[in-house]
C-alpha cells in the first residue's frame, strides 16, 4: 500500500451527507469514500454501447474463449510447479467512454474509481468527471488530481480504471491512480499498464484439464510383487488452448497448455515404481505408457507400480499427477513460455497378498 498506512486506515470514519460519503478524519468535505477490503460492490450499469459496464474494480473486461482443447466432462485448474509464481495483481484497463461515464455518474454514482477506492453518490463524480473540480488521490500521497470537464464528450477514448482479480490481495495496493483518460489507440504508459503477457497470465489461471483417470491392469486391486502397468491412450490428453482478450486495446494473448508428463506416487514407500522416478514421459503418438497384454505379468513396464506391502483395511492412494508445459503467444509478436503446470488425479489402491494371479 502507497501512501497510507493501515493503522491509518481503521480510524476513517465515514458519514452520509448530501447523499454522498465523505471524509471525516481530517478532511471533511473533500468528497472522498475509501473502499474497505476485502469486499466488492458488484452493480452494474449499461452503458451506452449496449455493453455491460463494471462498477466494480473486482471485475475484468477481459473476455476468456477455450479455443481449443475437451469441453467436456470432469475438469480442473492447473497449478503451477513454480511456488513464487503468481499473475499480476493489477493493472489497468478502459472501462468507460465519455457517453458512458456521463449515463454512469448522473444516473447511478455509485462504484469504483480505483480499487481501493469507492465513490457513493453522485456529487463525486459530477464534481470530478464533469465539473472539472480536483480531488486528492491519499493512497497517491495526498496527491492532487484535476478533474476533466464534461467527460471529455466529443473526444475519442476510454476512462481507465485499475483492476484486481483478488482486492485482498497486498499486491493490489500497486495500483492506486484515480480513474483516467487515455485517446483511443494508445496503451498507457504507466506501471502496470496491460501487456498480452498480463492476458497471457490471466488466461493461465481460467485453463481447465481433463480429470482423467488412468488405465490400469490389474485395475483397482494389485499383488504384492506383481507389476501393475499404467497407461493412458494417445488422444487422452490433448493441448489445451485460451485465449484472452482485453477491448478496445487491441491485446490478445493465446494460453496453451500441454501434457508432458505423467508422475506416479503410489502412495506408500513400501512400492517401486515404473522408472524409478515416478515420472512417466508422454510418448510421440500423445500416449503414456504401454497397454498391459496377455503373457507380461512378470514383465517390467515402461510406466507402472510394484507394491510390496498388501494393504491393511485402508486402500493406498495411488496419486497420478500430469505435468503440462505452458507456453502463450500474443499481438505484436510477443510470446515465451510461462512456470510448467499440474494436476493431479487420485485412485484407490487395494494390494492382496497372493503371490501369483492368472492374467
Amino acid at each position: 500500500m502507497q501512501g497510507v498506512t493501515a493503522g491509518r486506515r481503521t480510524t476513517w470514519l465515514l458519514a452520509l451527507t448530501t447523499g454522498a460519503l465523505v471524509w471525516t478524519a481530517g478532511a471533511v468535505g473533500t468528497a472522498y469514500a475509501a473502499k474497505p477490503v476485502p469486499g466488492g460492490h458488484d452493480t452494474t450499469e449499461g452503458g451506452a454501447d449496449g455493453k455491460t459496464l463494471l462498477a466494480s474494480a473486482g471485475q475484468s473486461r477481459i473476455k476468456v474463449t477455450q479455443v481449443s482443447g475437451p469441453t467436456g466432462g470432469k475438469r480442473g485448474a492447473v497449478s503451477s510447479v513454480d511456488v513464487n509464481w503468481k499473475p499480476p495483481a493489477c493493472w489497468y484497463e478502459p472501462v468507460f467512454t465519455p457517453a458512458s461515464l456521463k449515463n454512469f455518474s448522473e444516473t447511478n454514482g455509485v462504484g469504483d474509481v480505483g480499487i481501493h477506492e469507492y465513490w457513493a453518490g453522485k456529487d463525486l463524480w459530477t464534481d470530478y468527471f464533469r465539473d472539472e473540480k480536483s480531488t486528492i488521490n491519499y493512497f497517491e500521497n495526498g496527491k492532487t488530481v484535476e478533474g476533466y470537464k464534461n467527460y471529455n464528450l466529443g473526444q475519442d477514448g476510454y476512462f481507465w480504471r485499475s483492476v484486481a482479480p483478488d482486492i485482498s490481495d497486498p499486491d493490489s495496493w500497486d495500483c492506486t491512480r484515480l480513474m483516467f483518460w487515455q485517446p483511443a489507440g494508445q496503451i498507457p504508459k504507466i506501471a502496470h499498464a496491460p501487456t498480452p503477457e498480463t492476458l497471457a497470465d490471466y488466461a493461465y489461471n481460467k485453463i481447465e484439464v481433463p480429470d482423467t483417470e488412468i488405465e490400469l491392469k490389474p485395475t483397482t486391486k494389485s499383488t504384492v510383487n506383481l507389476p501393475t502397468w499404467v497407461w493412458l491412450d494417445k488422444g487422452t490428453f490433448q493441448e489445451v488452448k485460451v485465449r484472452a482478450e482485453l477491448p478496445d486495446t487491441g491485446l490478445w494473448a493465446e494460453t496453451t497448455a500441454k501434457p508432458v508428463a505423467l508422475h506416479l506416487d503410489p502412495g506408500t514407500e513400501e512400492a517401486e515404481t515404473y522408472p524409478a522416478s515416478g515420472d512417466c514421459e508422454i510418448n510421440a503418438d500423445g500416449s503414456i505408457g504401454t497397454p498391459y497384454e496377455k503373457g507380461n505379468a512378470d514383465r517390467t513396464p515402461p510406466c507402472g507400480i510394484r507394491y510390496l506391502k498388501a494393504t491393511d483395511g485402508e486402500p493406498y492412494r495411488l496419486k497420478a499427477s500430469i505435468t503440462w508445459q505452458i507456453s502463450w503467444q500474443g499481438s505484436g509478436g510477443t510470446g515465451g513460455d510461462l512456470p510448467d503446470g499440474t494436476f493431479e488425479t487420485t485412485q484407490d489402491m487395494t494390494v492382496q497378498e497372493i503371490q501369483a494371479i492368472n492374467r
